[in-house]
């Protein structure tokens, strides 16, 4: 049996994608604040309940969600795909909350929605409080939660698509016309097999990671939380369960 890796993580699992194993875990089940891996469930939520040509109309205030967002300028109507990728790839603030707002009518709405899922789901270590992660207070989950949620996000084939892809040019109402999306995810240019998922970082999170790989026929889930190199960690884990299952 292979040694289990060493990380700079707290907290972390890995899963076998396909029949949803926990191959190994570390602390798994400590709630922490999860960053931007939050915009996983308001995926899930958008995609279940608007169709991807369905024009969102951009409110005011949505803007103004920082540190990082897109730009979205109010009364523009953006399909929700082009949303999506905002959202997962370059991981905007203020699609998440356009997105939201879409679905749920308010922010308040939808953190109802998001928490009914999560309930739904059996995500016993999660609690939501925003759609985005910007905001960590009452916004936390953990390693075994993310990687079921994962799972489950991943049987969607939108979703998978999208969190696959590397880079990504969308059109756009003027003055704009045309934006270049490019995945926040290193690991899909520096890992073999690498196919997701999301990334996340706030001070208080720390480097957040969900990642996906496929060999061979293998399908492995890593989540790592709260690591100083959440990529390293991230490889490590990885290499160990393609290790031990090879």
């Amino acid at each position: 049996m292979a040694s289990p890796p060493p990380l700079g993580a707290g907290s972390a699992i890995l899963v076998d994608g396909t029949t949803g194993t926990v191959l190994w875990g570390r602390n798994a089940h400590e709630r922490l604040p999860i960053a931007s891996t939050t915009k996983i469930m308001t995926a899930v939520l958008t995609l279940e309940h608007l169709r991807l040509d369905h024009e969102v109309v951009i409110r005011r205030g949505i803007r103004l969600i920082e540190p990082f967002r897109e730009g979205l300028r109010p009364g523009e109507r953006i399909p929700v795909r082009k949303l999506l990728y905002g959202l997962l790839l370059f991981s905007g603030n203020d699609d998440a909350l356009a997105l939201g707002q879409e679905v749920g009518g308010t922010n308040e709405g939808f953190v109802r929605l998001m928490n009914a899922k999560a309930g739904q789901l059996g995500l016993e270590d999660t609690q939501y409080s925003n759609p985005s992660g910007v905001v960590d207070e009452g916004n936390w989950s953990s390693a075994w939660d993310l990687a079921a949620l994962t799972r489950y996000a991943l049987e969607k084939p939108r979703f998978r698509a999208i969190v696959a892809t590397r880079t990504k040019s969308v059109t756009w109402p003027a003055p704009t016309y045309t934006k270049v999306y490019v995945n926040k995810n290193h690991l899909l240019t520096t890992y073999a097999g690498a196919d997701g998922v999301k990334t996340g970082w706030t001070t208080k999170a720390n480097h957040c990671l969900v990642a996906s790989a496929r060999r061979h026929g293998i399908h492995l889930i890593a989540v790592v939380l709260g690591s100083p190199n959440a990529y390293r960690d991230a490889r490590r884990v990885l290499d160990f369960g393609f290790r031990i299952r090879g």
